[in-house]
């Protein structure tokens, strides 16, 4: 029992932060005991872990030929993450930009992209999973959740793979696919926004042809996210939008398909014999777990109509400069 009960301490204070300790009457008076406990195990020592680590691997970065691209690419590696977890639209959407500037052939561009989201999108997933459970699991705004997520990341990693086993290429060069992708989702999210009447919350029950457009949006997504390493999160947050669904539930729905569809391009992207650039990625995978772990937060502070705002302002700004 005291087990089960370090448990339900640790997951209270790794969704609610510092809120938990508002809530400790609702436990037994051992209560702070575990919870000092949950700060030496769970949020603050992940955080104090992967600062550990990158400290450690830029000064033996610096030491062995005096660069500080280590750090850049932590930096990265984190603002991607907040941004990935924050508006549900992926990391590409910042990291396939800036590797096309720095000069990654496509194939490297994409598997580097898919290996930071395996550490960034993974822990914002779980931290999306943990607030639905503890706090949203009987919300009925969000009763959906889970059905969307399993119905369209579960489409999403067969559009991937069908990419895999059809050889389908991509019909111009990544680049300009990039940009049109996202400056025509950006400019519908803005325009739902202040040219169409808001439904937001008006909808929370999924019909029948809410599941045929989530099969299709997944088998559709996957085949871009494998082309680009983003899309399935941008199309399934943009159509819950529309359709009047919770905003928050919308971004949480779309990272936790994120994820899954890239943890299914596992074998391909991560692999020994993947084009990822590990030299990156060891820098930036790490630092997108804290970002991942923040976004959510963020995000339960911001108001409806400014994440909205923020979420296409930024999905068009990264297809322009794409």
């Amino acid at each position: 029992m005291r087990y089960i009960h370090s448990v339900r301490i640790v997951f209270l204070f790794y969704v609610k932060g510092n809120k938990a300790l508002m809530n400790l009457s609702l436990f037994n008076p051992l209560s702070r005991k575990y919870l000092l406990n949950t700060l030496l195990q769970w949020r603050t020592i992940s955080v104090i872990a992967v600062l550990i680590w990158l400290i450690h691997t830029s000064r033996e970065q610096w030491l062995d030929d005096g660069s500080l691209q280590g750090l850049v690419y932590s930096a990265l590696g984190l603002i991607g993450a907040i941004f990935a977890n924050l508006s549900g639209a992926g990391g590409g959407v910042v990291f396939i930009p800036v590797f096309a500037q720095l000069g990654l052939s496509e194939s490297q561009a994409v598997s580097t992209s898919f290996a930071i989201q395996s550490f960034g999108m993974t822990a914002g997933a779980l931290t999306w999973c943990c607030y639905y459970w503890f706090q949203h699991r009987n919300n009925p705004k969000w009763q959906s959740f889970i059905a969307i997520s399993v119905v369209t990341g579960c489409s999403s990693a067969v559009g991937l793979w069908a990419d895999q086993v059809l050889v389908i290429s991509v019909p111009t060069s990544l680049m300009h696919v990039f940009s049109w992708f996202s400056i025509i989702l950006g400019l519908s999210l803005l325009s739902q926004i202040y040219l169409l009447r808001s439904r937001v919350n008006s909808h929370n029950r999924l019909i029948y042809i809410d599941y045929f457009s989530l099969i299709c949006i997944g088998l559709v997504g996957g085949l871009i996210t494998a082309w680009l390493s983003v899309g399935v999160g941008e199309l399934l947050v943009l159509y819950l939008i529309f359709r009047g669904f919770c905003v928050t539930m919308s971004i949480a729905c779309a990272v936790l398909v994120t994820a899954m569809t890239i943890w299914s391009a596992a074998p391909i992207h991560l692999s020994s014999s993947s084009d990822a650039v590990w030299d990156i990625a060891s820098f930036a995978g790490p630092a997108a777990i804290i970002g991942g772990i923040l976004a959510k937060t963020i995000a339960t502070y911001i108001n409806t109509k400014t994440l909205k705002t923020v979420l296409g302002l930024w999905i068009l700004v990264m297809g322009i400069i794409g």
